[in-house]
C-alpha cells in the first residue's frame, strides 16, 4: 500500500478523490518514499508519463509494461496502461487492464470511471464485464451511478441507483438526474447568491469558503486534504473538483490535476467564472508536463470566451 499511495502521490497519485482509499495524511518528502522503487521503475514511469502527456502513446505503453515488468502487482500501472491503450485506440488491450486495477481497489472510483469510458468507446454495456468485477460491491456501485451522471446516460445511472439503499448521495444524484431530464441542465449550487446566515447554514457553502481562503492563501497542501474530504462527501460539486485540481497542480501532480479538472467540466454549465478557473489550471497543468499546445487551447478559451 505504501508504494501504491507513493504513486500517486508523486506520479499522478492521489487518484481518488471522494471514493479514494489512499489516506494521505500528510505530504512526506517524495524522495523518502520512492527510495523503495528501483531507479529503473522510477526512470520508466516518470518517461511513460511524459510520453502520454504528449500523445505518444505507442511510447509511453512501452514504459508502462516495463513498469509493469518490475511491479506487476501495482495498480498504478494497470490503470496508465488502460488509459494509453485506450487514447491509441487499442480498446481490447485498454479494458484488460483496466478491469485488473479495478480488481485491486473495486472501491476506487477513478478505476471504474476508466473502464466505463473504455466500454462507451466500444459501445459496449456495463453488463459485459458484470462477471469479471465485483459488481455487487456497494461503493461501487455508487461510482457507477456518478460516473454514468457524469457521461450524461442518466438512464443507466437511474438504474444503478435503485439497486442502492437511501442515502445522501442516493438522494442528491436522483434530484439532479431528474432535474437534467426535465430541462436539460443541472441545478448548480455555486452559482446562487447566499447570505451570510444561509452560510453558516450550509456545509457545502463553508467547504467552498474554506478552499477559497486557502486557494488566496496558497496553501496547496491543506487544500489537497480538503477538497479531497470535500469530494468524498459531495461528490456533484463542480467547485471542489476545482479546488482538487489545483491542489494537485500544485503539489507536484499535474497529471492527476488535468484528470480532476477535466472531469469537473462535466458538472458544471452556467457558472462562466468557475469554468474560466478551470480552464485557467487546466493550462497551467498541460504547461507543467509539456503539452504546450493543450495548454494553449484551454488558455484560448478564456480569451475567447468559449
Amino acid at each position: 500500500m505504501k508504494k501504491k499511495l507513493l504513486v500517486y502521490m508523486v506520479l499522478g497519485a492521489s487518484i481518488v478523490m471522494h471514493y479514494g482509499t489512499y489516506a494521505q495524511e500528510e505530504q512526506e518528502s517524495a524522495e523518502v518514499y520512492l527510495e523503495e522503487y528501483t531507479d529503473e521503475f522510477q526512470e520508466n514511469f516518470f518517461e511513460a508519463l511524459k510520453q502520454k502527456g504528449i500523445q505518444n502513446y505507442d511510447r509511453a505503453v512501452d514504459l508502462f509494461l516495463k513498469c509493469k515488468q518490475l511491479e506487476p502487482n501495482n495498480s498504478v500501472v494497470d490503470y496508465e496502461l488502460a488509459k494509453a491503450y485506450m487514447h491509441d485506440k487499442k480498446y481490447v488491450q485498454a479494458q484488460n487492464y483496466a478491469i485488473e486495477a479495478l480488481l485491486s481497489e473495486p472501491t476506487d472510483y477513478w478505476y471504474l470511471d476508466n473502464l466505463i469510458t473504455i466500454l462507451d468507446k466500444q459501445g459496449s454495456p456495463i453488463e459485459n464485464v458484470k462477471q469479471q468485477i465485483p459488481y455487487g460491491n456497494n461503493k461501487l456501485k455508487q461510482n457507477m451511478a456518478v460516473s454514468f451522471f457524469k457521461m450524461k446516460k442518466y438512464g443507466e445511472a437511474l438504474n444503478v441507483l435503485d439497486d442502492l439503499e437511501s442515502s445522501p448521495l442516493k438522494s442528491e444524484l436522483n434530484q439532479k438526474i431528474n432535474d437534467s431530464l426535465q430541462r436539460g441542465k443541472q441545478e448548480q449550487i455555486t452559482s446562487i447568491p447566499q447570505r451570510e446566515e444561509e452560510v453558516l447554514d450550509d456545509p457545502v457553502a463553508q467547504l467552498k469558503s474554506q478552499m477559497e481562503k486557502l486557494i488566496a492563501a496558497a496553501d496547496f497542501k491543506e487544500l489537497l486534504n480538503v477538497s479531497k474530504e470535500a469530494l468524498d462527501r459531495y461528490p456533484l460539486q463542480p467547485y471542489f473538483y476545482f479546488a482538487y485540481g489545483t491542489a494537485l497542480n500544485n503539489t507536484a501532480d499535474p497529471n492527476k490535476g488535468i484528470e480532476v479538472l477535466e472531469s469537473g467540466l462535466d458538472y458544471l454549465l452556467d457558472d462562466e467564472g468557475l469554468k474560466n478557473k478551470i480552464y485557467k489550471q487546466l493550462s497551467e497543468g498541460y504547461s507543467k508536463i509539456g503539452n504546450t499546445q493543450k495548454a494553449n487551447e484551454y488558455l484560448n478559451k478564456i480569451n475567447s470566451g468559449l
